[in-house]
């Protein structure tokens, strides 16, 4: 069951020089649910994503979080307030080992005991190769290392891009059970996916972005439903 509002944005905007990558989106996501944002590439989605975590400033509009704003915080107090990002192409330090990957990710909060543990009982794999480089790792095992080190921030809001892309079926598979099981855990997420059928599937809701806008919005099963998501993400005639 979702619960009160955790995140809340208001018909923001965001600007590349002249151009509105963003326009006017509008959303919420409840404590407790699973959230995705689907579209095709240019969509919109990876800025909507950086522009919650700061990194990117919204050009207009309002971005909530727990009912204060936070539009116009650095990214680490946003990191210090609950909203871990696991990015676009994973984007982990290649040369660090995976216990040492996972502790930066601890890095923002500045805390001194981490929770690895939990993290190596949900990624064992990880744990069988703590030492091991993280450059070393297949792009499944490092997007493992991507979640798990968004996960050591202890977050309120896990928001995750694109986390199946480039990997193979079998890890494109693991990968979204592995989301159902923190999910389940009680956190609460914000998924940006491509593959809208596995993200529909797993949501509780969804939203479909065209062109830096918002063209739908509903129960992640209706939209499985709908015809012209089918068509236009789904694949199918």
């Amino acid at each position: 069951m979702s619960g009160d509002v955790l995140l809340e944005l208001k018909d923001v905007v965001v600007r590349y020089g002249g151009i509105e990558a963003v326009r006017g989106v509008s959303f919420v996501v409840r404590s407790g649910e699973l959230v995705t944002l689907i579209g095709g590439n240019g969509a919109g989605k990876t800025t909507t994503l950086s522009t919650v975590s700061g990194i990117k400033r919204p050009y207009a509009g309002e971005i909530s979080f727990l009912g204060e704003r936070i539009d116009n915080l650095p990214a680490h107090e946003i990191v210090e307030l609950g909203i871990s990002q696991s990015p676009e192409g994973r984007r982990i330090f290649p040369r660090m080992s995976v216990r040492e990957n996972l502790v930066m990710g601890t890095f923002a909060r500045g805390k001194k005991k981490t929770d690895i543990d939990r993290v190596f009982e949900l990624f064992p794999v990880l744990k069988e190769r703590h030492k091991q480089a993280g450059g070393t790792l297949s792009g499944g095992e490092q997007q493992m290392l991507a979640m798990g080190r968004a996960l050591m921030a202890d977050p309120k809001l896990l928001m995750l891009d694109e986390p199946s892309m480039g990997l193979a079926p079998k890890f494109v598979a693991r990968i979204f059970e592995l989301l159902e099981e923190v999910h389940a855990q009680g956190i609460t997420i914000l998924l940006v996916e491509q593959n809208a059928h596995l993200a529909l599937q797993i949501a509780d809701r969804g939203y479909v972005l065209e062109s830096g806008e918002i063209v739908l919005a509903d129960d992640a099963k209706k939209l499985l439903g709908n015809e012209a998501v089918r068509k236009a993400y789904l694949g199918e005639d």
